[in-house]
């Protein structure tokens, strides 16, 4: 039922200030249309569904749903600030939109939630927002920073937070090892001749996915694929046993493995992975670092939150609202107002 509340509240006028002071009611939303309790269910269906449909379901225009959202979120934040205590923070940039429209997010690791999320692109003057926010004293007891391995971050981090470690994303990493696979399949595709394309043909997916995701059906057109062809039998190989770096806890370890795969590249005609152990050379530090005991970090966090970023956009069917998709973002990760305990 829709039910309208008809009440008075005292009007005062303050000698002191020369204006007109309205009575505060605590159950009063801060529109003065709503009750507090109205608004705070309505900002809750809102982190299940999109504005379109809690609008519908409950006679209100979108405007009105929006804006009750924007300060349900706000009140969120204000309950659930973010700590001055920083250790590892997670970087990453997300696309607003086409065209190259980024911006930064800034997650603390430690707690698990996203703390920030600004500026207009991913360069280093939009990434030194962040770190003016925080403060220099925030800044200098950052120990952790994981990251992509992008210049403009590094650079940003290094001025800012001397004392962090920078720690190179594993997730971004294997990406760039899934480009060199992805690359040999093409090349592979155009050196073979048409009997042995069939096998090739419409596969990357299959090449491409973890062998545990894979069906019945994809395990089977994999084993035929890596039977018919001896390079891209070997740089699947290669590409699948990479990832064992990450699970070593001594940087000397860790380096021993890395040179006996790069000794496999050896007289192997697969460019792209020779360009790959040429960028890990390059970025060793950062990636190495992560097998010191104290950096053991959740990698996968930011990896998370990006397709969390994605599905928030996608539920609201492109925002352009920068504020409004800074909120959603960083309170995707906070407790509903109703079921948390404080």
């Amino acid at each position: 039922m829709r039910i309208y509340l008809e009440f008075e509240y005292r009007r005062v006028f303050c000698r002191r200030c020369q204006a007109v002071k309205k009575e505060t009611l605590a159950w009063l939303a801060s529109s003065r249309r709503f009750t507090e309790r109205f608004e705070q269910a309505i900002g809750r269906q809102c982190r299940e569904m999109s504005v379109a449909r809690v609008a519908e379901m409950n006679r209100l225009s979108w405007d009105q749903v929006r804006r009750i959202e924007k300060n349900y979120m706000r009140n969120l934040l204000a309950k659930h600030p973010p700590s001055k205590d920083l250790r590892a923070i997670g970087i990453d940039e997300v696309s607003i939109r086409k065209g190259h429209t980024y911006a930064i997010v800034v997650a603390d690791l430690d707690q698990g939630r996203p703390i920030w999320m600004g500026g207009e692109g991913r360069k280093e003057e939009d990434m030194d927002l962040f770190f003016k926010e925080i403060g220099p004293d925030t800044s200098k007891g950052i120990q952790l920073a994981v990251m992509d391995m992008w210049k403009a971050f590094r650079k940003s981090t290094h001025n800012h937070a001397p004392n962090a470690q920078i720690v190179f994303d594993k997730f971004h990493v294997l990406r760039h090892l899934s480009d060199a696979l992805d690359k040999v399949r093409r090349s592979e595709y155009k050196r073979v001749n048409e009997k042995e394309r069939r096998f090739i043909k419409g596969q990357r997916y299959t090449l491409l996915s973890n062998r545990a995701n894979l069906n019945l059906e994809g395990r089977r057109a994999l084993r035929l694929l890596l039977k018919a062809n001896s390079r891209l039998h070997k740089a699947y190989l290669l590409k699948e046993s990479f990832g064992a770096l990450w699970s070593y806890n001594n940087p000397a370890w860790a380096r021993k493995f890395f040179e006996n795969w790069k000794s496999q590249l050896r007289w192997s005609r697969l460019e792209p992975f020779h360009k790959f152990a040429l960028m890990i050379e390059r970025h060793w530090e950062g990636i190495v670092s992560y097998c010191h005991p104290d950096n053991k970090v959740s990698l996968g966090f930011m990896e998370g939150l990006n397709n969390k970023i994605r599905v928030i956009q996608r539920r609201a069917y492109g925002i352009r609202d920068k504020e409004y998709l800074s909120l959603k973002v960083l309170t995707s990760f906070l407790p509903d107002a109703q079921n948390d305990p404080h």
